[in-house]
């Protein structure tokens, strides 16, 4: 039996993160995950859950479908 690949999930957390003055330790702290965490996330090598992307969202101060989209982001990011 094989896996199925995962849909991906598109985000803006990198850009969000930049021009809020963050570095990726800085985010990783406020939502407590590593902050490679933050890295895969960015790369899309990684689809946060529920819950994480909720407080990314809360620490960027931004609303969920402006940071995560399961369809690509018009501009790329």
């Amino acid at each position: 039996m094989s896996r199925q690949k995962e849909d991906p999930v598109y985000n803006r957390v990198e850009a969000l993160r930049n021009s809020r003055g963050l570095s990726r330790q800085q985010l990783a702290d406020l939502v407590s995950v590593h902050y490679q965490t933050i890295g895969y996330l960015e790369r899309g090598e990684y689809s946060p859950s529920l819950l994480l992307a909720l407080k990314i969202a809360q620490a960027l101060d931004t609303e969920l479908a402006l940071i995560f989209s399961i369809t690509p982001f018009e501009g790329g990011a």
